[in-house]
């Protein structure tokens, strides 16, 4: 049985391995923290889970078919993992409201020629099929599913840069281990090009941070998720409400910061007036993995025959993310 070993346990490192399995082989999964846990800095964890690109009309067509193609998949994968392991994702259709400004030509002509439904609410843009799903949830069912499948995980553990070389035999850790497998899968989110920089200096991720706030509402106080200009509030089914996010170029910095706290608590009461005294609950950080025009690397290593990439989902890692593993086993 082949051996493959996904370097990275995120998302895209947990759905690429549950695909590789249902496909036969044998997979390790090594992850320089603990999968699931709540780290900082990771984005898998801190994201809002929203599944679908905000504004795709903005993006490549490349990058809108690979969202919206693991978008589709969701449902199936949410089930699974609650069928199987109990745990429930909280995979929700709940829409998102889209407020001015926007273009509503050119964001009305993309979803008819998507068959994406879409409404006109006053002056905002209702999609009424986007769905979000809770990542903490998400990556819990995904760690007790590869549990219960028998894949190996190694967590704490952190591994070197790898050397040229034409295939890899062992993968050297930080603590003087070195760690087999016939086939290797680079899907380290922001931390990739540090594992790859002395073979692949031309693959372009680095760490873009994300901060987001956390508010307790009653329950259902918001029916969409709403997004303004770049903003985007969402609901999870207990009353958290999360509010983000940033964007910046800060390298591996996973601090939050008052001057963005206070941006962002200024954005949600805008749109959200009742958020006027309430306190945040919590306030985070997460490095997403940018990547040019948010187009990931789902490809074998340039000089390098077994090993083999998926990462550099920027802002869509979530919704990429089984669509990616597909693909991903396709090439292996």
């Amino acid at each position: 049985m082949t051996h493959v070993m996904i370097v990275g346990g995120g998302i895209a490192g947990c759905m690429t391995a549950m695909e590789l399995v249902s496909r036969g082989y044998r997979v390790t999964v090594v992850e320089r923290n603990q999968i699931a846990a709540q780290t900082s800095g990771e984005s898998s964890w801190a994201g809002a889970g929203i599944v679908f690109p905000l504004l795709p009309w903005m993006y490549r067509d490349e990058v809108n078919q690979l969202a919206l193609a693991g978008a589709n998949l969701y449902p199936q994968v949410a089930q699974k993992l609650l069928r199987e392991t109990g745990i429930d994702p909280e995979f929700t259709k709940c829409g998102m409201r889209i407020l001015p400004p926007y273009d509503l030509a050119l964001a009305q002509q993309w979803c008819e020629k998507n068959q994406i439904a879409c409404t006109k609410v006053g002056e905002d843009l209702l999609l009424p099929n986007v769905a979000q799903v809770r990542n903490p949830r998400l990556l819990q069912a995904l760690k007790q599913w590869l549990i219960l499948h028998g894949v190996t995980l190694i967590e704490r553990t952190q591994l070197l840069p790898i050397q040229e070389t034409v295939a890899l035999n062992t993968w050297k850790t930080t603590q003087g281990t070195q760690l087999q497998a016939d086939i290797f899968v680079v899907t380290s989110g922001a931390w990739s090009f540090e594992l790859l920089k002395d073979t692949a200096a031309n693959i372009d991720i680095k760490p873009m941070r994300g901060q987001i706030l956390l508010y307790q509402m009653p329950v259902n106080t918001l029916q969409h998720i709403l997004y303004q200009d770049g903003f985007y509030m969402l609901q999870r089914r207990d009353g958290f409400l999360l509010a983000g996010s940033t964007l910046e170029d800060v390298g591996f910095d996973t601090s939050v910061t008052e001057t963005a706290k206070f941006e962002m608590q200024a954005k949600a009461e805008a749109i959200l007036p009742a958020l006027k005294g309430v306190p945040i609950h919590q306030h985070w950080s997460g490095l997403r993995p940018g990547a040019p025009e948010n187009l990931p690397t789902i490809a074998r290593h340039p000089t390098i025959q077994n090993l083999y990439l998926n990462t550099g989902h920027f802002r869509y890692g979530v919704t990429m993310a089984p669509a990616s593993a597909k693909i991903l086993a396709d090439l292996l």
